[in-house]
């Protein structure tokens, strides 16, 4: 056994990752959860920085829009501010019946239908990446607002890099990817607001005069474009800052990474991120309009209006307070990217719990972070980054239509829901006007964006969304085909069972008994099921009487499923014992010495090394079986779509002299 007393240090690529990445976790350590999870108002930075960035692209684009009206922009503004309020209320009841996680794919999935759920989940995930291009495109360019202009092309490197670097923050953890973002999440708060504060004070004396001038302009704007062409034109305006309300769904994927009590957490989350994020819009806005901002070539409006607030200052605090103002929206906006790479590859994870995407999505790395969705989301955000040449203007056209078509689809399951719960809930009809208002008006904006963005480019993002829908329908039809196949085996769980009920021995066999120096048979399974017994019958049917003890070893596999507290992971816990038990009986009962052996983890191999040298101590003569299945082609998708663990579990042991046999279970 010294080949275990022994360890060798871990390879370089070992400590590299350990060092950027950070040491593992444990999911059984129960003090874990508090100390990932996030308060409302770390939560506020991690989920609500989306949101309240998106007040540095939103209401330019909205005013802009406008054109040569702009006193036009404070009933956009208004009504913008509304949409937030309207939106966020709807969005709190949601939380409020789904304490556990409710994003737009699960409201969807269980209050309409999966199919509607598995959109709803697509449309979102195109949503999340686009929100990591389009925000730290946005920062790039708030960067380059006050840099010299001959260094305009590199605002595409500064781009890329902002991507791997939140993408390595991320594999890191939630939390260690928060808490360094609350200074520049505070500072983006106090000068924003000072600004907004500032240009009320100063206009305050000219209220009159700002009444008159917008009357004065919806006089001119209807002779000019009549009654309908101004509310067009109005609508058009309001619908391309449609940006500004992505990021309010995030609170509520973002369920499981908050503190408990979960649902109070939540709703003091999505009421910070309603009052900043609405305040913040409708100031700007405002501002725009009371300091007559013009869009320039190279500067964001955001940039203008600064300097047109400080214009009158003395001294150098005037530029220091701009440059401080525009580096602070330029943070938060690398910072906003944070919501695609929280909720992004959670959306994921439970699409891949229903067997929408692969399953590798669910498994969770030695950070207890979704890996796979976190790479997945990082590089197709630089994808459509290279693609589009990190062109915030062409981002904004492929951006906000798909969020509100989750929007409209979870609205749509909480109507539904509360009328059919009509007869039994007290004030339904209060609950149900306010997801009913939240309906209307997420229809009408989905509608409006729709009609004003596809022709301009929108509908590139509604054809990726499609492809995404396709490939999720091709990849659950496979699930679904090997789920049929794998029903072959359960007989063998039903003659299993039936002879476990009964409690007798196979042919009158006397109770086994336990002799150390006997062959052992170490068998991996994965659940009582079909493979583990087929696995079991083969090597008795194989070998004959050589092997004399059982050994029955099992990995519960930590996923984003089950990793939502302590209380899920000790269920996992009790479950698999109750299972590897079962293995056990059932070999007794087939006159056999068994034993049973468990863990849980978040990588079966690791784990599976961890418990060999305690096998091995308790059976010095083992050999390893493990089952897999054969299926009749093999293929692209079962290569992608299925873990091949067994290889995997026989190459270490290989390296380790342990001798490993696969077999296989051909359906």
């Amino acid at each position: 056994m010294s080949q275990f007393q022994d360890q060798p240090k871990p390879p370089v690529a070992g400590r590299l990752k350990t060092f950027f990445i950070g040491g593992a976790r444990s999911p059984s350590d129960h003090s874990v959860f508090r100390q990932i999870s996030l308060i409302a108002f770390f939560a506020w930075v991690g989920l609500g920085a989306d949101g309240l960035s998106s007040s540095c692209y939103g209401p330019q684009e909205a005013f802009l829009a406008l054109r040569n009206h702009p006193y036009l922009g404070l009933f956009v503004a208004f009504g913008t501010a509304v949409t937030i309020f309207v939106i966020s209320a709807s969005y709190s009841q949601i939380i409020e019946l789904f304490p556990t996680g409710g994003g737009g794919y699960l409201v969807a999935s269980k209050l309409l239908s999966p199919n509607l759920g598995m959109i709803s989940g697509c449309a979102l995930l195109i949503d999340y990446v686009l929100t990591i291009s389009v925000s730290i495109a946005s920062g790039a360019d708030a960067v380059f607002s006050f840099l010299p202009t001959e260094w305009y092309s590199y605002k595409l490197t500064l781009a890329v890099l902002g991507v791997a670097l939140l993408t390595l923050l991320n594999l890191r953890g939630v939390k260690e990817s928060v808490i360094p973002l609350v200074p520049i999440f505070v500072v983006f708060l106090l000068t924003h607001a000072f600004a907004i504060l500032y240009t009320v004070l100063v206009h305050a004396s000219s209220v009159p005069d700002i009444y008159r001038a917008t009357a004065a302009d919806v006089r001119s704007a209807r002779m000019e474009l009549g009654a309908v062409g101004m509310l067009i034109l109005v609508l058009r305006s309001y619908s391309m800052g449609a940006g500004t309300f992505t990021g309010i769904e995030a609170v509520s994927n973002g369920l499981p990474v908050l503190r408990e009590p979960k649902v109070r957490t939540a709703k003091r989350t999505m009421l910070y991120m309603a009052l900043s994020l609405s305040l913040t819009a409708l100031g700007l806005m405002v501002s725009y309009v009371l300091f007559d901002a013009h869009g320039e070539r190279g500067k964001t409006l955001n940039a203008v209006l600064f300097e047109h607030i400080t214009v009158t200052w003395a001294g150098w605090s005037g530029d220091a307070f701009v440059w401080a103002t525009l580096v602070s929206e330029a943070a938060i906006l690398f910072v906003a990217a944070q919501t695609g790479f929280l909720d992004g590859p959670r959306v994921m994870s439970n699409m891949a719990l229903d067997r929408w995407l692969p399953t590798r999505f669910a498994t969770l790395s030695d950070r207890l972070v979704t890996q796979n969705g976190i790479l997945f989301m990082g590089f197709a955000a630089l994808v459509i980054m290279v693609f589009t040449r990190g062109r915030v203007g062409v981002l904004v056209v492929l951006y906000s239509i798909n969020v509100f078509i989750t929007f409209v689809l979870s609205q749509s399951g909480m109507v539904r829901h509360w009328w059919g719960a009509r007869g039994s809930l007290r004030r339904w009809w209060w609950k149900l006007s306010i997801n009913g208002v939240g309906l209307v008006t997420c229809v009408f904006i989905l509608l409006s964006i729709t009609i004003v963005k596809f022709h301009q480019g929108g509908w590139v993002t509604l054809l990726i969304t499609g492809a995404l829908v396709a490939g999720a329908v091709a990849i659950k039809r496979h699930y679904a085909r090997s789920e049929k196949l794998l029903g072959r085996l359960d007989g063998l769980i039903r003659g299993a069972e039936g002879l476990l009920a009964s409690g007798k021995r196979s042919g009158g066999l006397q109770p086994p008994q336990f002799d150390p120096d006997a062959k052992t048979a170490v068998i991996l399974v994965s659940g009582f099921n079909g493979l583990g017994l087929h696995s079991f019958f083969s090597i008795r049917s194989l070998f004959g009487d050589t092997f004399k003890n059982f050994a029955f070893v099992q990995v519960g596999l930590i996923d984003a499923g089950n990793f939502k507290g302590a209380r899920e992971v000790d269920n996992l816990n009790a479950h698999i014992d109750a299972d590897v038990a079962r293995y056990v009986e059932y070999a007794k009962l087939n006159g056999c010495y068994a034993e049973g052996f468990h863990s849980i983890g978040v990588d079966i191999v690791e784990e599976m090394m961890n418990l060999t040298p305690k096998i091995q101590e308790r059976f010095p003569q083992t050999v390893f079986f493990g089952g897999q299945i054969v299926f009749p082609e093999e293929t692209i998708w079962t290569r992608w779509l299925h873990n091949y663990v067994v290889f995997a579990v026989q190459r270490k042991l290989y390296r380790q002299g342990v001798p490993f046999v696969i077999l296989p279970v051909r359906l």
